[in-house]
């Protein structure tokens, strides 16, 4: 089964290029930009990526993100990260990355986008489109600013953006104007929403941006009016359980509410969220929905066609990769 599991073939939507940076690829950027006392080897790197909670998950990040500082390195783990998906026979990705981490370092958005599609574009195998994330810290002038700086990023696979960042201390609302010159712009649209933050967070992602897909969501349950909202809406929701145990957002996989999602008619995706930093796959998040919550094979299969069928492109591209998938002689094996 755990073979199956991997070979399968699948999407993922809610995917941070820079959480997903394999652990060799990211300890030589630390090496090459003089090393970190704290973290003297692989070993301790890894154990570096476990955390207290979700504030702590964001300090980790920004530590990580402080090895990233010219526009080699962002090809350079691009080819890493899309390598990476190829393995894991993931055929198609929505990945987030966030450019306006990195003005720091005068790195321009363009130009970054740039960097990363040459990376990606050595990999063939697997056709990754991209999601910019405002980063909701920065405020809402700041999101306006990067977004006027992909008006000419769609040739580059930019297809859509998102707000993650501190939830609690950046709710959505305020990026409303933000949205609607992004749709204007031909973008798609999802926030992070329900992770660190409430019900009122998902309600400020749905209703005051409009936004196409809910990231993580998790914490939707906890209010009956926002759960029917989202099946009335047919507003799809892209999970990451695994990376809420990681980041304490739930106890355990046996807590998360995606079955509740699914049996009230929320379309769902399973996603990884930050693969490298949670230790986790795909495979992985399947194994535990089956061995923590009972799903089946056919569920999970279920749940990679609904991943295809909430995913941003055509649906000449969506019936496409339907067949292709079900035609894959792994799609049957578990």
């Amino acid at each position: 089964m755990s073979d199956w599991r991997e070979r399968i073939p699948k999407v993922e939507l809610h995917v941070h290029l820079e959480g997903s940076i394999p652990l060799p690829t990211l300890w030589e950027l630390i090496a090459k930009y003089g090393g970190d006392p704290s973290t003297p080897d692989l070993d301790a790197l890894r154990r570096r990526f476990v955390y207290r909670d979700f504030a702590h998950f964001i300090e980790t990040w920004t530590w990580q993100l402080a090895f990233l500082r010219e526009y080699d390195d962002f090809t350079r783990i691009a080819e890493a990260v899309a390598r990476d998906f190829a393995r894991q026979n993931i055929r198609y990705v929505e990945a987030y990355y966030s450019p306006g981490d990195f003005r720091q370092h005068g790195l321009e958005t363009l130009p970054l986008t740039e960097a990363i599609r040459a990376g990606l574009d050595r990999v063939p195998e697997v056709d990754v489109k991209l999601v910019t994330d405002l980063v909701r810290n920065y405020g809402p002038e700041r999101g306006a600013s990067t977004l006027s700086e992909l008006r000419d990023a769609h040739e580059l696979g930019v297809i859509g953006i998102t707000i993650g960042g501190h939830e609690k201390e950046y709710p959505p609302s305020p990026f409303a104007d933000v949205y609607e010159e992004a749709r204007r712009m031909g973008f798609r649209t999802s926030a992070h929403a329900g992770e660190a933050a409430g019900p009122d967070s998902v309600w400020g992602a749905a209703r005051d941006l409009r936004v196409d897909r809910i990231g993580h969501g998790t914490r939707a349950a906890e209010d009956e009016r926002l759960v029917d909202y989202l099946s009335e809406r047919r507003i799809p929701i892209e999970t990451c359980p695994i990376s809420n145990v990681r980041t304490a957002v739930i106890p355990s996989v046996a807590q998360h509410p995606i079955r509740e999602f699914l049996d009230r008619g929320i379309p769902v995706s399973v996603n990884t969220d930050d693969p490298a930093m949670f230790g986790n796959s795909l495979a992985d998040e399947y194994a535990a929905l089956e061995r923590e919550l009972g799903f089946t094979p056919d569920e999970i299969r279920a749940l990679i066609l609904s991943g295809i069928a909430t995913s941003w492109m055509s649906d000449d591209e969506k019936a496409r990769m339907t067949r292709e998938f079900e035609a894959d002689p792994a799609w049957r094996a578990g």
